[in-house]
């Protein structure tokens, strides 16, 4: 018999997602329900060939399901998670809200999936930071070989990882610059259009953004708690599909053709970097859209420091870096073999 599964938060872009991912992946599920807010209530999405009416998540019984994927933000997370918890069905939530939770794995199914092999005390796994969860995905199989020291990233994200509205606000605002329309910034602090922000998320006493210190602390706690990373966060002008340059300070001597294959053949990426070309190729966001590999080119060393890397990371922040991640993990779970009624 298969799975019940729902997903909170289906009319959002990565609960669509989600929705697209669990019938690409032919996710062993019995029935799905897509949930929302009361004001979505009756509303109809896709999941594959089949179209799915929008169900009230305050009222809908979770004692029904094995699995809620969630992507409805932090607030709702922090009020409903643990009541669906408690109701039996698992939580996979897409939110920063439990991520540092220590009761609560934190997970990216090529990096640490080990720590799904019991259920977690509180029956919820959180899904990573998008721009944590490709970084740590191309930065494991180099710590496995030559231990990194020192992380310094800088982040280039699109305005999907604003959501929708975000999304919108690029559009029309790049329309508005056409017609010699005023602009007047909204979801974002400045006009984001045919410019850069370097701004996500609010500004914390050091300086740092809490992006920027997502990407620290969840690093750690999935990696390794001795990596030191530093990250800058910019939001770019672009729809989807994030990008990192990540520059390492290795424990030892990992030449940047040694790296390449390692990369090959680490799981969920793929490497775009043809070293012997007169052109080495490389990868842009345009390129990442729709596919469930994260990306790596740009691979070379960096004379600068000892034992200095440096690669460049894109993926689609919608797949990788939020509803592919959260059903892989699902399938982990599934897998693993533990997934029983609580």
């Amino acid at each position: 018999m298969g799975l019940k599964v729902a997903v909170l938060g289906a009319t959002g872009a990565v609960g669509q997602e989600m929705l697209t991912i669990l019938e690409e992946r032919l996710f062993p599920a019995e029935t799905v329900y897509a949930l929302a807010s009361r004001k979505s209530v009756g509303r109809e999405v896709s999941y594959g060939d089949k179209t799915l009416v929008i169900k009230d998540a305050d009222t809908f019984d979770f004692s029904t399901v094995d699995i809620v994927l969630m992507s409805a933000g932090g607030d709702v997370s922090r009020e409903m998670s643990p009541k669906i918890a408690k109701a039996g069905a698992l939580v996979i939530d897409n939110s920063s809200a439990w991520r540092m939770d220590p009761d609560v794995p934190l997970v990216v199914p090529e990096v640490n999936p080990d720590t799904l092999n019991q259920r977690p005390k509180k029956n919820i796994i959180a899904n990573p930071n998008c721009s944590t969860i490709q970084t740590v995905v191309a930065l494991k199989p180099i710590h496995d070989a030559a231990g990194i020291l020192r992380a310094n990233c800088s982040t280039y994200q699109s305005t999907s990882g604003g959501g929708r509205e975000a999304m919108d606000e690029l559009w029309n605002q790049t329309k508005a610059i056409y017609v010699n329309d005023p602009i007047e910034p909204d979801v974002f602090p400045k006009q984001i259009a045919f410019n850069v922000i370097p701004k996500i998320d609010v500004f914390m006493e050091d300086g740092s953004t809490k992006e920027e210190w997502k990407m620290t602390v969840e690093t750690k706690k999935i990696l390794d708690p001795k990596i030191k990373l530093f990250a800058t966060c910019a939001r770019v002008p672009v729809f989807v599909g994030h990008c990192v340059a990540a520059h390492l300070e290795l424990e030892r001597e990992l030449s940047a053709e040694d790296a390449r294959n390692l990369l090959r053949e680490a799981p969920g990426l793929m490497v775009i970097d043809r070293a012997d070309e007169d052109e080495p190729q490389f990868v842009t966001p345009v390129e990442s859209v729709g596919e469930f590999a994260t990306f790596v080119s740009r691979i070379r060393n960096d004379p600068t420091v000892e034992n200095g890397l440096a690669m460049w990371i894109v993926s689609d922040n919608l797949r990788k870096g939020a509803a592919l991640n959260a059903v892989q993990i699902a399938e982990v779970v599934v897998n693993k073999g533990w997934l029983k009624r609580a």
